[in-house]
C-alpha cells in the first residue's frame, strides 16, 4: 500500500514540476502533519503543498521535501491532523441570528454562543424557568427552545398563570411553532377568525384561540415579532454568537439553504454588515422558490441562473433552488403515511403539505429544466412517496444535475432504493436520531427506525451529508458524525444499530458528500491537488478517535484559501 502511495504523490509531483520553476517554488509552503485526505486515491499522506490558497500536491513529506527544492516548510501542523475542511452545507443565517439573539429554554442540552444551556426536562421546571425570565423586565419576551413532545403540552391558560400583563411570545424548537399568552394574542391582534384564513391557527372546542400559531400562520406575527427580532442590535449578537460557534467547531464552508425567504434585500444587508473578509469561513447561499416567485414570479429561475453567474467576491449565489414538500419534523407536521400520528400535539392527523402533491412535479420542471440543482425538504414517509414521484416524472437533466432530498426525517428501504436508483443525494438533519428517537415513538411508534437510516444510503451508493440545519441543531459537524456513528439517543439507547456509519463513510459525509450536495465537490470536501487549500485542523485522528469522543476532539484551527485562521 505504501509504494502505491509514493507511486501515486510522485506522478502528482512530476505534474506539479513540470508547472512550478524554481521561482515559483518560493511561493509554495510544504505541511508536515498527518492528512487524512478523504480522496480514495490516497486515503492518508504526511504533508500537503500549498500555493496561492490552492493545493499544489498531497503525499510523504520526504518526497514532497525532495521534489519541490525550494519551497518552505512550515512544521506548525507536524503534531496535529489535518481534514479537509468541515462543511454544514444546510443552515440558516438570518434565522440563527434572530434564536442565538434569545434566551434558550431548550428540552435537552443545546449549544449556544455563551455555551452549553441545559436542557429543561419537565412541565413543572419549563413553567418555572420561564417565569424566572419573565420577573425580569415589563416588555414582550421571546424564548426559544420548547418542545412539547419532552416538557408537556402548553397551553394559553398555562402561560396566563405566569403572567398576564406581560406578552410571552414561546418559539417551539422547530421554529414553526409559536405559543402565546394572552397578552402575546392581544399585542399581535389575533382573533379566531384568523383560521378562515390560515391553517396553523389552533381552537380549542369552544372556538377560541389556544395561543398556538404554526406553519404559514406565523406570518401574522412578524408584524409583532419583526421589530423585536430583526432589530439590527439583535441581529448583531445573534450573528456574532452564530460565528462563534462555527469558529470553534472547525467550519470552513456553510450554505444558507432558504436565501431569501425573510426578504432578499434585508438579509443583503446583513451579509454585507456581518459577513466580512476576516470571517473564518466560507458562506454560499441557495434561493428559496417561494421568496424568489414572489419578487420575480415566472422568471425566478432565470433571475437565479443569472445571480448564480455573478461572482460578487462575497457570499455566492449557486446554482441550486431550495424547496418544499411538506412541514416539520420536530413540531410533529411532517406527512405521515398511515396510520399517521399516533401520540403528540398532532394525535390523530397525518401532517401538512406545503406543496400539494399534484402540483409538485410541474414546480420541479420549473427549476430542473433551467438547469438548477434542486434541494427539497421532505421529512415524512409520504412526502417521500410524493418527492420521489415527481423527480421521477422529471427530464433526465443535464450532466453532473443533482436533487438532494433535505432532512429525510422517514425514509423506507423502499423510498431509499428508488431514490438510489433516481440518483438522489441525501442531506439528513444531525440530530434527529439523538434528540427524538425515543421520544417520537409516542407521536409515531416504531417507524422511528426509519429515521435518517444513513447506512443504508451510503450502502445504496447515495451521495450522503449530513447538516444541523442550525440553529435547531449545533452548526457542529463532529458531533454531528459522532451521532450517526453511534446512533445513540440522548436517553442512553441505541436507535437502529445497523444504521451506523463508520468513521470514514462519517468523516466523507461531513467533508466530499457535504460538498456535492453543493456542487463544489471539485474544489473543496477533500485534499487534492488543484482543490482549494481549505483544512480543518484538529488535535486528534477522527478515525482513531471513539466515535463517542469526536464531540470532544480540539480544533486547533482553520485553514482557508491557504489562510491560517486560529479557532476562538
Amino acid at each position: 500500500m505504501r509504494k502505491i502511495l509514493l507511486i501515486s504523490s510522485a506522478l502528482i509531483l512530476a505534474a506539479c514540476s513540470k508547472n512550478d520553476t524554481a521561482s515559483d517554488l518560493s511561493s509554495v509552503t510544504i505541511y508536515p502533519a498527518n492528512i487524512i485526505t478523504v480522496d480514495e486515491n490516497m486515503p492518508t499522506a504526511t504533508a500537503v503543498a500549498v500555493k496561492d490558497g490552492g493545493i499544489t500536491a498531497v503525499g510523504e513529506f520526504e518526497s514532497l521535501k525532495r521534489e519541490l527544492t525550494g519551497a518552505a516548510i512550515d512544521d506548525r501542523f507536524k503534531d496535529k491532523t489535518i481534514t479537509p475542511g468541515l462543511i454544514d452545507p444546510h443552515v440558516h443565517m438570518t434565522l440563527g441570528a434572530m434564536m442565538y439573539g434569545v434566551d434558550f429554554i431548550p428540552p435537552w442540552d443545546m449549544e449556544t454562543p455563551a455555551g452549553t444551556v441545559n436542557g429543561i426536562p419537565t412541565k413543572e421546571a419549563l413553567l418555572k424557568r420561564i417565569g424566572e425570565f419573565a420577573a425580569d423586565g415589563d416588555g414582550p419576551l421571546v424564548l426559544y427552545g420548547y418542545h412539547n413532545l419532552v416538557q408537556g403540552d402548553l397551553t394559553r391558560q398555562d402561560l396566563d398563570k405566569i403572567q398576564t400583563s406581560r406578552p410571552l411570545f414561546i418559539w417551539h424548537y422547530s421554529g414553526h411553532d409559536f405559543y402565546l399568552n394572552s397578552a402575546a394574542i392581544g399585542m399581535a391582534k389575533l382573533t379566531p377568525a384568523l383560521a378562515d384564513q390560515f391553517h396553523g391557527v389552533d381552537l380549542d372546542e369552544n372556538g377560541e384561540l389556544t395561543g398556538r400559531i404554526y406553519e404559514d400562520a406565523g406570518l401574522a406575527l412578524f408584524q409583532t415579532l419583526g421589530p423585536i427580532l430583526l432589530n439590527p442590535n439583535h441581529i448583531e449578537k445573534g450573528w456574532n454568537g452564530f460565528e462563534s460557534i462555527l469558529s470553534r467547531s472547525g467550519v470552513t464552508t456553510i450554505a444558507e439553504m432558504g436565501y431569501g425567504i425573510f426578504g432578499r434585500a434585508m438579509e443583503d444587508q446583513f451579509l454585507s454588515q456581518h459577513y466580512t473578509d476576516e470571517d473564518r469561513y466560507r458562506l454560499y447561499l441557495v434561493p428559496e422558490h417561494r421568496a424568489f416567485a414572489q419578487e420575480f414570479k415566472n422568471i425566478s429561475a432565470l433571475r437565479i441562473s443569472e445571480m448564480a453567474k455573478q461572482n460578487n467576491g462575497r457570499a455566492q449565489v449557486l446554482p441550486q433552488v431550495k424547496l418544499f414538500t411538506d412541514a416539520a419534523f420536530y413540531s410533529q407536521t411532517m406527512k405521515m403515511a398511515a396510520p399517521g400520528y399516533i401520540g403528540g400535539q398532532s394525535k390523530g392527523t397525518d401532517g401538512l403539505w406545503v406543496t400539494k402533491p399534484e402540483d409538485l412535479p410541474a414546480l420541479m420542471r420549473r427549476y430542473w429544466d433551467a438547469g438548477l440543482d434542486i434541494h427539497i425538504h421532505s421529512n415524512g414517509d409520504a412526502a417521500q412517496d410524493n418527492t420521489l414521484s415527481a423527480f421521477a416524472q422529471q427530464n433526465p437533466g443535464e450532466p453532473g444535475q443533482r436533487l438532494i432530498i433535505e432532512h429525510a426525517g422517514l425514509i423506507t428501504p423502499a423510498q431509499m432504493q428508488k431514490a438510489a436508483d433516481l440518483g438522489i443525494g441525501i442531506s439528513a438533519a444531525s440530530h434527529y436520531v439523538n434528540y427524538m428517537g425515543d421520544d417520537y415513538k409516542e407521536a409515531i411508534g416504531e417507524k422511528t427506525d426509519y429515521i435518517t437510516p444513513l447506512a443504508s444510503a451510503m450502502k445504496l451508493g447515495l451521495p450522503t451529508t449530513i447538516h444541523s440545519d442550525a440553529p435547531l441543531a449545533p452548526p457542529q459537524p463532529l458531533k454531528a458524525a459522532s451521532v450517526h456513528m453511534t446512533r445513540a439517543t440522548r436517553q442512553g439507547t441505541v436507535s437502529n444499530p445497523n444504521e451506523r456509519l463508520t468513521p470514514e463513510q462519517a468523516l466523507r459525509a461531513i467533508t466530499l458528500d457535504a460538498a456535492w450536495s453543493l456542487g463544489l465537490d471539485d474544489e473543496i470536501g477533500s485534499i487534492k491537488a488543484g482543490k482549494r487549500a481549505d483544512f480543518t485542523i484538529l488535535d486528534k485522528n477522527p478515525l482513531t478517535t471513539p466515535a463517542e469522543d469526536w464531540p470532544d476532539i480540539k480544533v486547533w484551527s482553520t485553514v482557508l484559501g491557504g489562510d491560517i485562521r486560529p479557532a476562538q
